[in-house]
């Protein structure tokens, strides 16, 4: 049956898919198009465009479409659980092990929390560099990516705010780099009209949840809503989004990091950090069902997007200033992400010579000898235990 054979297919790659959105198209490529034969290159690139230009987890984004193509919607759901499931366990594992920890308040805790944090750091040091050489290619990009992180570091005091970056670089992009336009074959689906509609429905629904009246689980709820509806790209750009949570007081600062770092040694998603969130949060939606929530959550919005959008992908990515306007935000990502890396990361490394020092180590590790950043983590974790002691 092809629903058994995407969910089997997705559930190795889950298991075994390390390095981040990028490296995951590459698995999704030599395991579907070369070895499998799902579809052809070509096919496989128009999807790839598809879910680029999308607010949303990329890599997640294309593996539920290719499961659409193997096994229809069931397909769709089955891959992006096989994908998806591994790591969001494991993170909510990670998370209800801190928690008993902290209770417990072991000798190594602090120094494992410390030693997660500065991998976070080296880690979120290695993106931003990354993503500015491939998004901030030239002077007007790189000028919405400062001023993006200007906007961000200004914005700290009202947290609802963290997508205002983003559209200011859409819009700065849509005015200041030209109409060049996104080209693109059509895609190798084909989405019912109702279904489009629907799923439209859907998001916009999605979206009036970050309107609840305030309070601790709703400022939860949207946070996570934002963050799937927002960010571009995926992976580590996520961050600044999700980092509302701790400005709300809804989970501490040192275990947010140290979710953020443990979640590198991960195979599969890193949005599979929303299942550590959910479970740690100190809002009443926590623990294994606060986990599943903002798991759903984080993901819905983008999801549906891509349902409402793909019929009319042909003329969205003919539009003009579409590109522009794209470029815009992705280059205002990079400067959120800039900003997050200042405050708090530098901000908190500064002041402990300790963490400099492993932070430092781990970045070298990674930019330098290209070790597996879940190598750096899990080496970086251990010697914040050793070093505390």
């Amino acid at each position: 049956m092809r629903e058994r054979e995407v969910f089997a297919t997705f559930l190795r790659l889950g298991l075994s898919s390390f390095g981040g959105p990028i490296a995951h198209l590459a698995y999704f490529r030599r395991a579907l198009v070369e070895e499998r034969r799902w579809l052809d290159e070509a096919a496989y690139v128009r999807i790839v465009a598809f879910c680029s230009v999308l607010p949303g987890p990329t890599s997640s984004q294309v593996g539920m479409l290719l499961g659409l193509v193997r096994g229809g919607p069931a397909g769709a759901f089955l891959a992006w659980l096989g994908f998806t499931a591994p790591s969001a366990i494991a993170m909510a594992l990670i998370a209800a092990g801190f928690g008993a920890a902290s209770r417990e308040q072991p000798s190594w805790l602090p120094g494992l929390l410390a030693g997660l944090f500065s991998a976070a750091g080296a880690v979120v040091a290695q993106a931003v560099i990354g993503l500015a050489r491939a998004l901030c290619t030239d002077a007007p990009t790189r000028t919405i990516g400062l001023g993006a992180a200007a906007v961000a570091l200004a914005l700290r005091p009202w947290p609802g705010l963290q997508w205002a970056p983003i559209a200011l670089g859409a819009v700065a992009g849509a005015l200041w780099l030209g109409d060049a336009t996104q080209h693109a074959g059509g895609l190798p689906i084909r989405i019912p009209r109702a279904a489009a509609v629907v799923a439209g429905a859907l998001f916009a629904g999605l979206i009036a949840l970050t309107l609840l009246p305030k309070g601790p689980a709703t400022e939860l709820v949207a946070t996570v809503v934002r963050a799937g509806s927002l960010v571009f790209g995926g992976g580590h750009v996520v961050l600044p989004l999700l980092q509302g949570l701790v400005r709300e007081g809804l989970i501490g600062e040192r275990v947010f990091f140290a979710g953020y770092g443990a979640v590198q040694a991960m195979p599969g998603p890193l949005f599979s950090f929303s299942s550590f969130l959910g479970f740690a949060n100190a809002s009443p939606l926590h623990g294994p069902l606060g986990a599943l929530a903002c798991l759903a959550l984080i993901y819905l919005p983008s999801f549906a997007l891509i349902f409402a959008l793909a019929p009319a992908w042909n003329l969205i990515v003919g539009a003009p200033h579409a590109s522009a306007a794209l470029r815009g935000a992705n280059a205002a990502v990079v400067g959120l992400l800039g900003a997050v890396l200042y405050d708090p990361i530098v901000l908190s490394l500064g002041g402990a010579s300790t963490r400099v020092a492993i932070a430092l180590a781990a970045f070298a590790a990674i930019g330098v000898w290209r070790v597996p950043p879940w190598i750096v983590v899990v080496c970086a974790a251990a010697a914040g235990v050793l070093l505390h002691a």
